[in-house]
């Protein structure tokens, strides 16, 4: 059986995207399906590469049950639209930075926003909590749980 390949994205990859890459591995293996997918995730940036995720995101993933231990890593161009079937921003910023990367069709249409598979939440955008206080922690796990759930059902129904 062939693997759904799965990279998350954000800024940094200390927040958001292993946030979400956490989210949706507890989701899958809930679920009893983790055979059917490979997740990653990684940053736009490499300035935090190595890094374990953000103390104060790792504080608020694990009072949900998320035990947060991916290290950061910067997203590379040419292994990664390569390997991964699906590139999910968090946000518009990282969803150009990923696009300016290439002008290969089939890349560009690897790559989604987190926000488009929220079945609750309205937002368009994962907001970074990097510079924000407990709320905005709290708040980006509400959204990624609502993405997550969305991304799976998604997934799972075809």
């Amino acid at each position: 059986m062939k693997k759904t390949k799965i990279l998350f994205v954000c800024l940094g990859n200390i927040c958001r995207s292993p946030s979400a890459h956490t989210i949706f591995q507890h989701m899958i293996n809930a679920r009893g399906v983790q055979e059917r997918y490979e997740i990653d995730s990684c940053g736009t940036i490499g300035v935090h590469a190595g890094e374990r995720a953000d103390a104060r995101m790792r504080k608020h993933a694990e009072k949900r049950g998320y035990i947060i231990t991916h290290r950061s890593r910067q997203f590379n161009p040419k292994l990664d639209f390569e390997k991964f079937d699906m590139i999910i921003a968090m946000d518009n910023r990282n969803v150009a930075a990923l696009r300016s990367l290439t002008i290969i069709d089939s890349e560009l249409a690897k790559i989604t926003k987190m926000t488009n598979y929220c079945n609750i939440f309205k937002e368009t955008e994962v907001p970074d909590p990097y510079y924000g206080g407990y709320e905005g922690f709290e708040y980006v796990l509400d959204l990624l749980e609502d993405a997550c759930k969305g991304l799976l059902l998604k997934l799972e129904e075809v």
